[in-house]
């Protein structure tokens, strides 16, 4: 069969599908349908509706888009089923159902931005930068009952420097996704795949989860080492973002993400916790083994500012202790 033949139906939402989408459109595959979420109501009044930006590319492509709130509905499924795909293709989407995900005579696999299967779940990205992980990859696989859990059919690894934040991860892996969704269906149309269970691949490492991540998860916790609270603010920067809660003297607190942070290692006197400034060009946070300087901040209700610039508006005490 060639590509131009195997029917495929597309599911995923976020900027993050895009790419692997955009691949197989410009790659002349058969897409005859693209699934996403219902559109988003947004402003003060939740009047306006936003759609996702695969459906934004898939309409300014003239693909056909069903945008389904519940994926057992029978009207959608029999809609599924009137485009006879072939293969179904997922990618940061939601959980399918059986009568779904099994419907394609070829199956429908997954592009997960691990290396599965170390961190199953919603944030695989964040996890592996906060855990200070020297490398990650993606993974395609294909979807059974449990999530994350399929045979994995191929991967790809990249390293990760320390200074990458996820955003740089989360682009670079949106840019190989695109290649390897490609690259697996090229695979399954000439029959060269051979997945391989995941609980084969299991070394002795423990398997580490990667949960979705709410706003108490990005509070930052003074009382952690330097590089632990280095990596932790990178893993969430820029989105959603560390958060902490600053306090002077007079217990006034300020509430302030931190997107860029600096380490240095060594040993000193001061308070855990202790903010040190000079007020012009530099603050940092003493922690027990060294000190955090802090490069790029947003204080609530203020623009992100570099660390100089913020100083210019912000009057320091030596009263200052993160919180």
């Amino acid at each position: 069969m060639k590509k131009e033949d195997l029917r495929i139906v597309y599911m995923g939402t976020p900027e993050f599908a895009v790419e692997s989408l955009k691949c197989l459109v410009e790659g002349g595959y058969n897409v005859v349908g693209v699934i996403t979420m219902p559109d988003k109501p947004m402003g003060r009044h939740q009047d306006v509706l936003q759609p996702s930006a695969v459906k934004q590319y898939a309409v300014e492509h003239g693909l056909k888009v069903l945008q389904p709130s519940n994926l057992k509905d029978e009207t959608f499924i029999e809609e599924l089923r009137s485009l006879n795909a072939d293969l179904q293709i997922v990618v940061a989407f939601r959980m399918l159902p059986e009568i779904v995900w099994a419907m394609p005579r070829l199956g429908t696999f997954n592009l997960h931005a691990s290396l599965l299967p170390q961190y199953r779940g919603a944030a695989p990205i964040n996890w592996a930068v906060i855990n200070g992980d020297t490398e990650t990859g993606i993974t395609t696989f294909f979807l059974k009952h449990e999530i994350d859990t399929g045979e994995v059919i191929q991967q790809v690894r990249i390293p990760i420097a320390d200074e990458d934040n996820v955003g740089i991860v989360h682009d670079k892996l949106m840019l190989l996704g695109g290649k390897l969704v490609t690259d697996t269906v090229d695979n399954i149309i000439k029959g060269n795949i051979q997945p391989i269970p995941q609980e084969e691949m299991v070394s002795s490492e423990p398997l580490r989860p990667a949960p979705k991540i709410f706003k108490e998860t990005c509070r930052i916790d003074w009382n952690k080492p330097v590089k632990v609270i280095y990596d932790f603010i990178r893993g969430l920067s820029p989105y959603p973002a560390a958060w902490t809660e600053m306090k002077d003297a007079t217990d006034k607190k300020y509430t302030l993400k931190i997107y860029s942070a600096s380490k240095e290692f060594c040993q000193h006197e001061e308070e855990n916790g202790l903010v040190i400034s000079d007020g012009k060009t530099y603050m940092k946070v003493a922690l027990q083994d060294g000190y955090l300087h802090l490069n790029e901040i947003q204080l609530v209700g203020k623009k992100r500012m570099q660390i100089e610039e913020f100083l210019r508006g912000f009057r320091i005490t030596e009263e200052l202790q993160m919180i």
